[in-house]
């Protein structure tokens, strides 16, 4: 399956402006032969901690994402601010060809260094859907510091997807970590993140495909612009079975220590 990364420029809590940046990203990498289409975290706003203001708009943005999935016969994810009580949460939507939403995950670990916390709502559940036979497990941003969350999920995963609004002073751990994501489970890892500014904050993007060895398959460097890359998940199932080492593992043990 052909996967792109929509690595975006956002416009701060301006949605149109941002829907009108996405689809044009969205209809280039389609053309390319695109399966399936990435954009950032809070692609619509920004990550704003405005989370009242900002979530007004998730209706809005839904019906962009329908849209945007159903005119380009493509699936769809991306992260928007989802209006909740207590408080609105982080949200990542996935959109079939169709423009049904498949699934709609909300981040589970909200990034207190930004007081995210005191903004928006965690989340508690993972999804993962198979798309054109890859299976897909979606994460948020700061989610990416926390191997526990991947190793829950590797073994029924083809490919992680953590988009992000993830700053140019933290990029290496960025860049690291993607990696770290890839080889410790043996699968593919689309990190999409944004680019420009927002909110006092430079974003470098360094969006990129790694493959099941944590090989950079394709990268979107520091630009506005999408990038595409193939993942087969026959390539992780032959990964898996020539090194094995999460068969090796010893969670009967782990859970004493």
């Amino acid at each position: 399956m052909l996967v792109a990364g929509l690595q975006l420029d956002i416009a701060w809590e301006d949605p149109e402006e941002n829907f009108r940046r996405a689809r044009l990203l969205a209809e280039a990498a389609a053309k390319d032969g695109a399966r399936l289409l990435v954009l950032p975290e809070m692609f619509n706003t920004g990550f704003s901690m405005a989370g009242e203001k900002v979530s007004r708009h998730a209706e809005a943005t839904r019906a962009f994402l329908s849209e945007l999935a159903g005119s380009l016969n493509a699936w769809v994810i991306a992260g928007y601010p989802d209006p909740a009580s207590p408080r609105p949460r982080n949200a990542a939507s996935l959109y079939s060809p169709q423009g049904r939403e498949a699934f709609r995950y909300h981040k589970i670990h909200p990034f207190s260094l930004a007081k995210e916390h005191e903004h928006y709502g965690a989340g508690d559940q993972l999804f993962t859907e198979t798309i054109e036979g890859v299976r897909v497990t979606a994460a948020i941003c700061y989610d990416l510091r926390f191997p526990e969350l991947f190793r829950a999920r590797a073994s029924d995963t083809d490919l992680f997807v953590v988009i992000a609004n993830w700053p140019e002073k933290r990029r290496e751990a960025w860049c690291t970590l993607l990696r770290a994501r890839a080889i410790e489970n043996q699968c593919y890892v689309l990190g999409v993140n944004r680019v420009g500014a927002g909110g006092g904050l430079e974003y470098s993007g360094d969006s990129a495909l790694l493959d099941p060895l944590g090989d950079t398959l394709a990268t979107g460097a520091c630009e506005s612009t999408a990038f595409v890359g193939v993942v087969e998940a026959s390539k992780v199932a032959e990964a898996r079975k020539t090194f094995s080492f999460l068969a090796d593992r010893r969670p009967d043990v782990y859970e004493k220590l």
